[in-house]
């Protein structure tokens, strides 16, 4: 059903109750790492009955092509939003992808995967090269140090590691076994 068969009114109610959502949305999509604009870009395309171009959305939110251009790729790579396929149209068209889980699962084990291959490289090297050092060393205040050292770099590897698991739920889909998606009543 489009707006156009509400009364002016009723779209003019609906708007500003979206517009609420949208601004929401927004400021929280920061937790993305994801700009204000482009927030309310996502919110835009969640309320949108249909794909969306680069021009209707630069129409709509009063902005330049380049600007959509960038919002979307940002959502895009973020999984967030969806480039689909419309018989007859030559333009890409775009979507958000409504469920809302799998954009959680998408980004944080994107962004938390890296950041544990990451520094899972950097301690290893660094416990390494800290092994290499307490072996050539005789003075043991040194060896002391280095392995205080080498022995908080072992900690956090186990926290990485614990991490590594974690995202190897949220990726299965096994995190739902232990957090299900739905409580069986609603709560708003």
């Amino acid at each position: 059903m489009g707006l156009d068969q509400l009364s002016e009114q009723e779209q003019s109610e609906l708007m500003r109750v979206r517009k609420r959502v949208i601004e929401a949305i927004g400021r929280n999509m920061d937790l993305y790492g994801v700009t204000l604009s482009t927030g309310h870009l996502y919110g835009l395309l969640f309320f949108a009955d249909k794909p969306m171009t680069l021009d209707e959305m630069g129409h709509e939110m009063k902005m330049s092509k380049t600007s959509m251009s960038t919002g979307v790729r940002t959502l895009l790579d973020l999984k967030m939003v969806n480039k689909v396929w419309e018989k007859g149209s030559r333009k890409d068209l775009y979507e958000v992808e409504y469920d809302w889980y799998q954009t959680f699962n998408d980004f944080f084990a994107i962004k938390w995967r890296k950041a544990v291959e990451t520094n899972l490289n950097i301690l290893k090297r660094s416990i390494d090269e800290l092994g290499k050092w307490i072996s050539r060393t005789e003075d043991e205040n040194v060896k002391k140090i280095l392995l205080g050292d080498q022995r908080k770099m072992r900690e956090a590897t186990e926290y990485y590691m614990w991490l590594d698991r974690l995202i190897d739920t949220l990726e299965s889909g096994e995190i739902y076994n232990l957090v299900p998606k739905h409580e069986g009543h609603e709560k708003a």
